[in-house]
């Protein structure tokens, strides 16, 4: 059984940062492309971050461009996403998911984790 388990969500600052946690078990994880989601209230899941089965190339989307940094570990199969500079609207509940190819539409990937909560106060 496949899971994906985020962590490290909480109550920040505007400009301030959080780093976020995806745990990975039940999958060959060093295979898979895996991928930050955010969904805000009332709003529509969006990319955020991709880093291929390797670690050698990133994704992001432009409104996190230059704050975001995707990182992975297939030692441990855990994947990070260290948030720099957050900004009010970057509140959002956020999911990793996995998927075979890197891809920035929620329909390609296979697994998806519950999503961790991020408030950014003004």
């Amino acid at each position: 059984q496949v899971q994906l388990v985020e962590s490290g969500g909480g109550l920040v600052q505007a400009g301030g940062s959080l780093r976020l946690s995806c745990a990975a078990s039940g999958l060959s994880f060093s295979s898979y492309t895996m991928a930050w989601f955010r969904q805000a209230a009332g709003k529509k899941r969006e990319f955020v971050a991709a880093i291929n089965w390797r670690g050698s190339t990133t994704d992001y989307a432009d409104s996190v461009k230059g704050r975001f940094t995707n990182s992975r570990d297939n030692a441990k199969n855990t994947v990070d996403l260290q948030m720099n500079s957050l900004k009010p609207e970057d509140t959002a509940d956020y999911y990793c998911a996995a998927a075979y190819l890197s891809s920035r539409f929620r329909n390609a990937y296979d697994y998806w984790g519950q999503g961790t909560q991020v408030t950014v106060s003004s």
